[in-house]
């Protein structure tokens, strides 16, 4: 079986992550996994670049499609990816985040005329007239238009988003594919979008639970000099600008803590944008910047009491997932993917959408209840090692390919006797 998975990039970025991790636990166990991607940051003779050979026809086709909000069917190079000897060693093919500025989701048909392709879904862009998460707009179930959130990553310079979805609808139309979504949340979604045309299957991301697992909290505190006494707030800030991930509501929990607590609490951030947090919430702060080390990245889970994750729309989170194989409790809110993670009183506490006061709450709670929170420690341990390991995950996606190849023999065969038979 060779698999070629066709995504934005190997590593930079969450879908870009969990669809590098998913390839991992493919070759771990025994399948030809290799990627095609936008961005390489990887040195490995399995991962190579999307050919971008038409750079300059692009160029001129982006010059219309652009200011017509029409984003990404400009990548005309995407046709040409057939020539290249990953794609024809490949017997199946694995599309991840294909809006990213090097695919063209026009070509999807071409591409899955002659391979079964599965369609991993990372957000709702798939089936949306433009935008990655519709928050409360419910017009991609019936052809958009007339867009609440144009500016929505991804931004569109004009409301083409009936065109959009209509182009979508039209391309699956003539697509072979198969979908899996990795949270509850986006399952449901699916099945009410234009891909409920195709079969869809819900399979969690999967986690490398030896890489990330509970280490030493007073050893893991020391390596990064915070006193043992302190209660440890973590935090991955991308940005705090971004809307999507809450930065304004965290902003305003933190804000609102009691200043007992806040004399007693450090917050430990990674990742941009935590480094202004301090001033503006008055408590200690340590901004470790950009992690990609796991192990790294599982002292700093080891070393916190809580993970907090105020984020407004999300599929299925990866730091959510791996500060569970780390042991460490969660607050979040009750929105898309997030409570397939965080289970209200058994992993974390779950605060109503938009309540800052209900998320501060949450804070405070668990970080005054050792005891509560030791048991979801060790909760959070036991539910990533029996729901979300890495071989768990390859082993589900390695049965859908051998289903999804096992279709197309038996429709080989069938063809085979009919010409015969003419």
């Amino acid at each position: 079986m060779n698999v070629l998975h066709i995504n934005q990039s190997d590593i930079s970025g969450g879908a870009a992550i969990a669809g590098y991790r998913l390839h991992q636990g493919l070759l771990a166990q025994g399948i030809d996994s290799r990627l095609l991607v936008g961005t390489v940051k990887n040195i490995s003779d399995r991962v190579a670049p999307i050919p971008r050979a038409n750079l300059i026809i692009e160029k001129l086709i982006s010059q219309v499609t652009w200011h017509l909000g029409l984003n990404y069917i400009k990548y005309i190079s995407s046709f040409d990816i057939p020539k290249h000897s990953f794609y024809q060693d490949a017997n199946i093919l694995n599309f991840h985040n294909l809006h990213s500025g090097v695919f063209s989701y026009m070509a999807i048909p071409w591409l899955t005329e002659s391979k079964p392709a599965i369609f991993t879904l990372h957000d709702m862009w798939s089936f949306t007239g433009h935008c990655a998460y519709s928050y409360d707009c419910m017009r991609w179930k019936n052809g958009c238009g007339k867009c609440p959130y144009p500016d929505s990553y991804p931004a569109v310079s004009r409301d083409n988003t009936q065109i959009e979805w209509k182009l979508k609808n039209w391309v699956y139309s003539r697509s072979n594919l198969t979908i899996v979504t990795p949270s509850n949340w986006l399952f449901e979604q699916a099945k009410q979008s234009m891909l409920k045309r195709f079969s869809i299957h819900h399979i969690p991301y999967g986690i490398d639970t030896e890489a990330y697992q509970p280490l030493d909290s007073a050893q893991c505190r020391y390596l990064l000099g915070i006193p043992e006494s302190k209660k440890v707030l973590l935090f991955a800030a991308d940005s705090l600008k971004d809307s999507r991930k809450g930065g304004d509501l965290l902003l305003k929990a933190l804000q609102k803590l009691p200043a007992s607590l806040k004399s007693e609490t450090v917050l430990l951030t990674f990742g941009s944008g935590g480094d202004t947090i301090s001033e503006e919430v008055g408590i200690v702060t340590i901004n470790l910047g950009y992690i990609s080390s796991d192990r790294i990245k599982s002292v700093v889970y080891s070393a916190a009491d809580l993970f907090i994750f105020p984020t407004r729309a999300d599929n299925l989170p990866l730091v959510l997932q791996e500060s569970m194989a780390c042991g460490t409790p969660m607050v979040s809110f009750k929105i898309g993917g997030v409570p397939d993670l965080v289970r209200s009183g058994i992993t974390g506490y779950l605060a109503t959408p938009e309540h800052a006061d209900d998320f501060c709450n949450g804070i405070v709670e668990l970080l005054e209840d050792d005891k509560l929170r030791q048991q979801m420690s060790r909760n959070c341990r036991k539910i990533a090692c029996a729901e979300y390991p890495i071989e768990l995950q390859a082993q589900r996606y390695i049965k859908l390919y051998q289903e999804l190849l096992s279709v197309k023999e038996v429709e080989a065969e069938t063809d085979s006797k009919e010409y015969i038979q003419v």
